[in-house]
């Protein structure tokens, strides 16, 4: 399971001190805790696992297992949980007796590891399962089976509903960078990855092997230990990694500058040996060192069933789910499924109470403490500077308050961001380069998850690559209960806009897929001017429990008076007086900007058509947070059905220009019942390179076609 090991208390981790001496730990741990316990672990892990697949009743073994305990239709899987479930057995002491002022974390990459995390969390005393409490009791252990997978309370993957857990599996491939990420500035933290072979074959992961490069002399940082479960099997069938002999396997990790160590699980004794290897070889992240890898060979759904009336299921994708399908109806799947359950021997592994026994409990790590309080600042004062460089102090500032990291896809130059002191071309410590945008996320993601902030910056258009990451992610933060009062934002800043790009650079695409998930922590920031945008950065290098992308162009130079930039800080919109006509309450039509580049040409259609049609009663909005204008049941941030009709007037045309793509911006008014009286303009692909005057033309966002949509407006009936 994910889970945080026995912490010690804040005085301790206050001031963690240098990179511990964990030489010793899994030799003392080794000393300390008999082999036969971690065996015991071992098997009561597996046996609960099993369980919860198969057993509606009898969980304990107390009799002879009948039909009617067996559950008509067994679901979940059983695969990866013998694997992880060794690692977890073996970890538990090494946790327990990890170096003063340390910590170890451990993160699941296989999301169907739900069984294990479930099972481990049990043992842990840490799962509210029968209505009491958290706790051990025969009645806890028959819902922990009974209920599985516990679909409306844990679910039965790894999801942070499981307590403790800081990494949902499925979103498949960035778990070795998100471990990256945790142990960035924690010198004192240990993360143990645990890698699917099959996840291995993922973009992010492979990437992430190396990743670690970009992080030589970037700070002081703890370690990751990567544990592949090596186990020879993706879901359907042969895992790539299964095709490479030893040799081969270790060639593989050598070369990519790790220590490989390997084991096939068979002999605990000298498993526990290579681990104290692997321990006594940890260094930081950022060492210029091979790092070790722990590579566990054990086959997957090692200790099931190997056949079944002649039908072979060890070494098979048969063990990736429910080896046996239908034991409730199937006399020899059922006799399997006995024997199976039986080969554990329950009965020395609980007690008649559903205890754990002494002698398993001698492996389990400590109970879970509350998480270390999150280290938050004060939010930064924005000068009077104009133009980008003000974007750039901002974030320099919030560096030197510490807890803090920016990643940038090897960008942060081109886009304007200067990081470093004057006379000083190096990037800081503080920011991380890498070409991948999915590692950039995953460490961001990792920096977060352990309370800290971060920043992400790159183009708009390769951002969208982290989408199907980032919708994975929304779900972990509404899932988790982090018991602080939420999680560090997630932050992207989104510049080098298509609007000034070449035509493949041209894609903001990713905050609509955000707008799409209707998840309401998203605020999507479109100011008007850096001066805005750099007042909107402050904010969210500051906060909790939001996901926010802040789109900015690093060649915007413009400004608009400041007179309403708190209103559209606090409220998401505000109309600017200098643009509309003084003193009307039902104007004839409402121009609304959202973003920079909108905010120019929209400003400029707004003078032209004050020129040929004076006697128009003009209302400017502007738009900081796209959000604000969604439907209040959706959009925590949305404005109220009198703050909207204030600024939008009931019957009145709106034109509302967006730098996003205009669908996301037409559906949340939809959500209000507006649609028949707006016109949005936003981003359409043309197809083929054009020049940005062209681009805008294009897309009827230049002043010019903007003007003529707003005649064209005033002369249609209200």
């Amino acid at each position: 399971m994910n889970e945080t090991a026995s912490l010690p208390g804040p005085a301790a981790l206050a001031d963690p001190g240098g990179f511990p001496d964990w030489s010793q730990t899994a030799a003392d741990a080794a000393a300390r805790v008999p082999d036969t316990a971690v065996t015991a672990m071992w098997r009561a892990l597996n046996y609960l696992c099993a369980a919860q697949l198969y057993l509606n009743d009898n969980v304990l073994g107390a009799r002879p297992l009948r039909v009617g305990d067996v559950k008509e239709k067994p679901s979940g899987h059983w695969g990866v949980c013998p694997p992880v479930n060794f690692m977890l057995a073996h970890l538990g002491p090494i946790a327990a007796g990890r170096p003063p002022g340390s910590e170890v974390l451990i993160v699941h990459g296989a999301g169907h590891a739900g069984p294990s995390a479930l099972a481990h969390a049990y043992l842990a005393k840490t799962l509210s399962l029968s209505g009491s409490g958290p706790g051990w009791s025969a009645a806890d252990m028959r819902a922990l089976a009974a209920g599985f997978p516990q679909t409306r309370v844990y679910g039965g993957e790894i999801t942070p509903l499981i307590p403790g857990v800081r990494y949902t599996g499925g979103q498949l491939g960035p778990a070795l960078a998100v471990a990256q990420g945790m142990v960035l500035d924690a010198p004192h933290r240990l993360v143990v990855a645990l890698l699917g072979d099959g996840e291995l074959e993922t973009g992010a992961a492979a990437a992430a092997w190396t990743a670690r490069r970009a992080l030589l002399g970037s700070g002081q940082h703890g370690a990751v230990l990567p544990v592949v479960l090596a186990n020879g099997l993706r879901m359907g069938g042969p895992s790539l990694l299964a095709g490479l002999d030893e040799s081969e396997l270790r060639a593989y990790f050598t070369g990519l500058g790790y220590e490989p160590f390997l084991h096939d699980g068979s002999d605990v004794v000298g498993f526990r040996t290579i681990l104290a290897e692997v321990f006594a070889r940890l260094s930081p992240l950022g060492a210029a060192r091979p790092q070790p890898v722990l590579v566990l060979t054990m086959p997957k759904g090692a200790t099931g069933p190997e056949e079944v009336a002649g039908r072979r299921i060890a070494g098979t994708p048969a063990v990736h789910k429910t080896p046996l399908k239908d034991p409730a109806r199937n006399r020899g799947e059922f006799d399997a499924l006995a024997a199976w359950l039986a080969s554990y021997e329950p009965g020395e592994l609980f007690t008649d109470r559903g205890q754990p026994s002494d002698l398993v409990r001698q492996a389990l790590p400590h109970p879970l403490p509350q998480p270390c309080p999150t280290l938050r600042v004060a939010p930064l004062a924005v000068r009077g500077v104009q133009a980008w460089p003000l974007i750039s102090t901002v974030i320099r500032e919030r560096a030197a308050a510490g807890s803090f990291r920016l990643f940038s896809p090897d960008e942060a130059a081109s886009n304007r961001l200067h990081l470093a002191e004057t006379g000083n071309d190096r990037l800081p410590q503080w920011a991380s380069e890498i070409l991948n945008e999915e590692i950039c996320h995953a460490w961001l993601q990792g920096y977060t998850e352990t309370g800290r902030d971060a920043l992400l910056a790159t183009y708009e258009a390769f951002a969208a690559v982290n989408t199907s990451l980032l919708v994975q992610h929304l779900k972990h933060r509404r899932a988790r209960n982090s018991g602080v009062g939420g999680l560090a934002n997630i932050n992207y800043l989104l510049t080098s806009l298509g609007w000034r790009n070449t035509y493949t650079h041209q894609n903001p695409g990713l905050v609509s897929a955000m707008l799409e998930t209707e998840d309401p922590t998203v605020h999507i920031y479109t100011p008007a001017d850096s001066t805005r945008a750099a007042a909107v950065l402050a904010a969210m290098l500051t906060g909790l429990g939001r996901a926010n992308f802040l789109i900015a162009d690093k060649h915007h130079t413009l400004t608009f008076p400041p007179d309403t930039l708190h209103e559209e800080l606090s409220s998401g919109a505000a109309i600017w007086p200098h643009l509309s006509t003084p003193g009307l309450e039902c104007p004839d039509i409402v121009l609304a900007s959202a973003g920079d580049v909108a905010a120019r040409e929209l400003s400029a259609a707004a003078g032209q058509l004050a020129v040929i049609r004076p006697d128009a009663g003009i209302r400017y909005v502007h738009i900081n947070d796209l959000t604000v204008l969604g439907p209040p049941d959706t959009w925590t941030a949305a404005l109220s059905d009198d703050d909207f009709a204030r600024l939008f007037p009931p019957g009145v045309p709106l034109l509302l220009a967006t730098v996003t793509q205009a669908p996301a911006v037409r559906a949340l008014l939809a959500g209000r019942g507006e649609t028949a009286r707006v016109r949005v303009v936003g981003y359409r692909d043309p197809g083929h390179p054009l020049p940005p005057d062209d681009l805008l033309e294009h897309c009827g966002m230049s002043a010019t076609a903007l003007t003529a949509q707003a005649l064209c407006t005033l002369k249609e009936p209200r």
